[in-house]
């Protein structure tokens, strides 16, 4: 019964990063886009799938994953995450550069484009804490208030700009995954079993 469960886990959470990307792909809209834009919208979809899989580590629901494996795989997703934002605005920034502009100064008149921007500078203000946090002698529940706070704001930037967006991913299958990022990272925040699953873990 537990291999069950496990194999099930993991091909149900195989099937929600797996879908959206397929869909995307079979999307009429990439018949006349450019390859740049095209790899630039797969990179931005890439970075949703990811932002799935970070809770999933921290609330310890991937089966077979010990604390050590699941914490060093979220370093590693959370370094992918940035990779894949830093593709999807480079190649956004290649195909029409005042477009990014204007997103970067707030002055674009798309309404998903402020929802991005945001949720992209606290990634980035997330990596570089990560990376400066021993420098800084942050404290565990400093780190992981501050931490938890960036990480809302980053999902829920995510979330809306996805969502408001009209492009190549699939309705269902977007909104599926958005709900499920977004509700499971509400949970790793405020749910007080996660909390106390992080601290045995240390």
């Amino acid at each position: 019964m537990p291999l069950l469960r496990a194999t099930l886990i993991w091909a149900a959470t195989a099937l929600v990063l797996a879908v959206p990307l397929v869909a995307a792909a079979l999307s009429p809209l990439l018949e006349w886009r450019q390859p740049v834009y095209i790899a630039a919208g797969f990179a931005g979809v890439t970075g949703m799938a990811l932002l799935l899989i970070q809770p999933l580590l921290i609330a310890g629901l991937l089966p077979g994953l010990d604390p050590l494996q699941e914490r060093r795989i979220h370093r590693w997703t959370g370094a992918a995450l940035v990779l894949s934002v830093i593709l999807h605005v480079a190649g956004l920034w290649l195909t029409s550069p005042p477009d990014v502009i204007d997103a970067l100064l707030f002055t674009s008149p798309t309404p998903f484009t402020p929802w991005g921007v945001i949720a992209m500078w606290a990634l980035f203000a997330t990596a570089i804490l990560a990376v400066i946090r021993r420098r800084l002698r942050l404290r565990w529940r400093t780190w992981r208030i501050a931490h938890t706070a960036l990480a809302l704001v980053i999902v829920t930037g995510s979330v809306v700009h996805a969502i408001l967006i009209t492009g190549t991913m699939e309705t269902v299958s977007k909104i599926t995954l958005c709900t499920l990022a977004l509700a499971l990272t509400l949970r790793v925040a405020f749910d007080p079993g996660t909390l106390k699953r992080l601290r045995r873990a240390r």
